[in-house]
């Protein structure tokens, strides 16, 4: 697997090339925060970790609430498939500038094989087009 940077997968994500997974969605509704938030924080924001083994990155981005607040987010992206980026997760961080091990972050995002109830979803834009 080639390892990708940040600089890499931004174009993906503003070409609507990605997908928001459901353990995503659980924090966006438990934290309030919006899908623009999560792209608008991929897009801004900075690599913080790269896991190549698998193939993922964790970057701090922020949610810019006013001129002088911004909330810190964390997003975690997988780069596994070409030409497309998948959102495993994103949460608000209670250490934002900390760097997560392999482990603590598979702890973070649950990675236990499970299937979940929820489904990965295309981006809101191209959502009406598809269907």
């Amino acid at each position: 697997m080639k390892l990708r940077r940040l600089s890499d997968l931004v174009p993906y994500v503003r070409e609507g090339r990605y997908r928001i997974g459901p353990h995503v969605a659980r924090h966006m509704r438990a934290e309030g925060f919006t899908e623009l938030d999560v792209v608008r924080a991929i897009e801004y924001g900075r690599e913080l970790a790269v896991y190549p083994e698998d193939a993922r990155m964790l970057v701090l981005g922020y949610i810019v609430v006013s001129p002088r607040l911004k909330l810190p987010l964390h997003v975690v992206l997988e780069y596994r498939k070409p030409r497309f980026v998948d959102i495993v997760t994103a949460f608000i961080p209670k250490d934002p500038h900390r760097v997560y091990s392999r482990a603590r972050l598979a702890l973070l995002v649950r990675f236990d094989g499970a299937r979940y109830e929820e489904e990965w979803v295309a981006p809101r834009a191209t959502r009406g087009a598809r269907e």
